[in-house]
Parts: C-alpha cells; structure tokens; sequence
C-alpha cells in the first residue's frame, strides 16, 4: 500500500461508516515517500472530530504512522476524547501515546490509528 492508497482507504471508510453523517479533508498532502492528512468528521450524535495523521513509507513498501491526533468533542465543542501523540508526557508509560479523557485528565494510551479510533466512537455512539 502506498501513501495515495491509505488515503484512499480512510476516504473509503467514512465513506462506509454508519456513524459518520459527513466529512471534509482540510488538507491532503501525498508525497512520494510521506504525506499528511487533516479531516473534519461530523458524527450521528452531532459530535464531531478533527483529525491529523503525518505518514511515511519505508524503502519496503510500508506505511508507518508518524504523528497523530484525534480529537473528538460534542456539539458544544468540550472535549469528549483526544488520542494522540505528542511528545509531551513522558512520564507516562507507553511514551509518547496518550489519551486526553478531559482537559486535566491524561492517561497512557497505545498506538492508534484512525480506523481504531472510528471502531471506539462507533461502539460509544451505538450504545
């Protein structure tokens, strides 16, 4: 898979995703070797989600998901989750990979990537 074709793929899910209502790509940046990825996602629920992804692909061919944020808030725009990882908590364990569950409380957090982060809103929306 190259970097036009992960694009693709995430297109193709929001396209599909019963949850997501609309979408729009603020920025689409598709570079030989990386690219970087800025979407806006309006939910069921009216929640809604801005997202960021920078990616490179190796000289074998894989995709490997650089930096990352997904912040989705309510309608009234208060966070509701952040996943990203910025590399501003080291002391926590998985570093640099957090979740911001309020403005004030950060826990640890594990890779992600948009497709698990949508699984997670979905299970949330859906219950």
């Amino acid at each position: 898979m190259n970097i036009a074709e992960y694009f693709e793929s995430v297109k193709d899910r929001l396209l599909t995703d019963s949850v997501v209502v609309d979408f729009k790509f603020l920025k689409r940046v598709d570079r030989s070797n990386n690219g970087h990825l800025r979407v806006r996602i309006f939910f069921s629920d009216n929640s809604k989600m801005e997202f960021s992804e920078f990616i490179e692909q190796n000289t074998e061919g894989e995709i490997r998901l650089v930096t990352y944020s997904y912040h989705w808030a309510d309608t009234n725009g208060n966070l509701i989750c952040r996943w990203d990882n910025a590399p501003h908590y080291p002391h926590l364990e998985n570093f640099p990979h957090h979740i911001h569950v309020s403005e004030t409380n950060i826990t640890s957090g594990k890779p992600v990537n948009i497709f698990e982060v949508l699984d997670e809103v979905a299970l949330i929306i859906n219950k």
